[in-house]
């Protein structure tokens, strides 16, 4: 799926960046996010629903370190045919362990990141992928960690 035309507007990029820094643990989480941005509990949850209907964010929700928790990340490629790219699409996002799918121009036309519970779960997620698609998956493990933090300009 390839994302629209829509562009966040001056609140919706202050959204996106405040809530990059956490979000509250409360009972009531979306007013308190909302009343420290200077909205209505309801506008900002109308807001983060069009964000993610738009594709302007592809999901919301927490990240967690599956590194710290034992597990495993590993960025991985394909070259997907053209006319196989949404089937193999759909095919590699039934795993759950698929964290981020992206189209790129390029030959490796495929980028996603496998998320595991253990290290070997990489090894054994990119095998089944190979099986079911027929394509090689390349695997491109962490060496070094790096945080970039990604801020719109409101």
């Amino acid at each position: 799926m390839k994302p629209s035309d829509y562009r966040p507007d001056a609140t919706d990029r202050r959204i996106i960046n405040a809530l990059q820094e956490g979000f509250p643990l409360s009972s009531h989480p979306y007013a308190e996010a909302a009343a420290d941005l200077d909205l209505s509990e309801c506008e900002l949850i109308e807001r983060l629903a069009r964000l993610r209907k738009e594709r302007a964010i592809t999901r919301f929700g927490p990240f967690f370190d599956a590194a710290a928790m034992g597990g495993a990340f590993c960025l991985c490629a394909m070259n997907v045919p053209g006319d196989r790219f949404e089937a193999v699409t759909a095919q590699v996002n039934a795993h759950s362990e698929v964290a981020h799918n992206y189209e790129r121009a390029h030959q490796l036309n495929m980028w996603f990141v496998l998320a595991t519970e253990t290290p070997e779960g990489i090894e054994a997620v990119a095998c089944a992928i190979e099986r079911e698609t027929g394509l090689e998956v390349l695997r491109f493990p962490k060496l070094e960690e790096f945080y970039i933090g990604f801020r719109m300009v409101a």
